[in-house]
């Protein structure tokens, strides 16, 4: 029996280089815990499934930059308008759960910074109380006078988990610059780790064997390493024609070998449970 896949969103977050006068860019990635059901002990981009919650009517309102009819001329293949528009919500929800970071407009226009230890704490409150289910989003961002900066999140790819699994996702890739003055700080139950690494130096460490990445991260990552700035990155999503992809995974000698739609084929990829 087919599994079939939940919504989900995913945002690949980047961050230029501190250095004056450097090029290219880093992206942060997390480090998923060796007991997940899925993806366990392999590196990924911050994300998860869409809650109802993320496409409430309401929360339209809520967003900068995007509203459900243009969300739905965006994705492809979704089922409606508020679901549409729900996985830019769950993209920056998910990121501000799992990783801290938060893409939200202040009532001047400006991005959040928490520029104060005051601030710093009550956005640590709030961040745990949406991880345990005792604050809905939308609570916060009318208790801060926010709306979320969906127009920071720039559609990139779109990803079917193979029908070979038990659990399946259908994941809207989204790319956004990191908001300044923010901390990523990874959430120690669902991540363990999180690291800002150039696309270069990740795939050097799969090839290596030092970091699990399954397929669509590390797809994601070699279209990442042809751009040397954030700017290109996101111009390129302007003019990209985007198709669900869903691979075709096999099981042969105990080896999984893993299929693009074009009939490339990937060995010794890690599982996905």
């Amino acid at each position: 029996m087919i599994v079939e896949p939940k919504d989900a969103a995913t945002v690949i977050l980047l961050k230029k280089p501190h250095g004056t006068g450097e090029e290219g860019f880093k992206v942060l990635m997390v480090l998923r815990h060796p007991d997940s059901k899925f993806v366990p002990d392999s590196y990924v981009f911050p994300g998860g499934c869409l809650d109802e919650d993320d496409y409430a009517p309401e929360m339209e309102n809520l967003c900068t930059g995007m509203d459900q009819q243009r969300a739905l001329d965006v994705l492809d293949n979704i089922v409606s308008p508020e679901t549409a528009l729900g996985a830019w919500v769950a993209g920056i929800r998910e990121t501000f759960e799992e990783v801290s970071l938060l893409l939200a407009y202040q009532r001047d226009g400006s991005l959040i910074k928490f520029d104060s230890e005051d601030m710093v704490k009550r956005f640590c409150s709030y961040r745990l109380s949406l991880f345990d289910g005792k604050l809905k989003l939308k609570d916060l961002l009318r208790e801060e006078d926010l709306t979320l900066a969906v127009d920071r999140l720039h559609y990139f790819s779109h990803w079917i988990t193979p029908e070979f699994l038990p659990l399946r996702y259908d994941v809207r890739f989204f790319v956004a610059e990191a908001p300044e003055r923010q901390e990523a700080i990874h959430d120690g139950v669902e991540l363990t780790k999180h690291v800002w690494i150039t696309p270069q130096d990740a795939l050097g460490r799969f090839r290596e064997k030092r970091c699990n990445m399954v397929l669509p991260t590390l797809v994601t990552m070699k279209e990442l390493s042809q751009y040397k700035t954030i700017d290109e990155v996101i111009r390129t999503t302007k003019e990209k024609k985007i198709n669900g992809i869903l691979t075709k995974m096999v099981e042969s000698n105990g080896e999984i070998v893993e299929y693009m739609p074009n009939g490339q084929a990937f060995k010794g990829m890690p599982r996905s449970i």
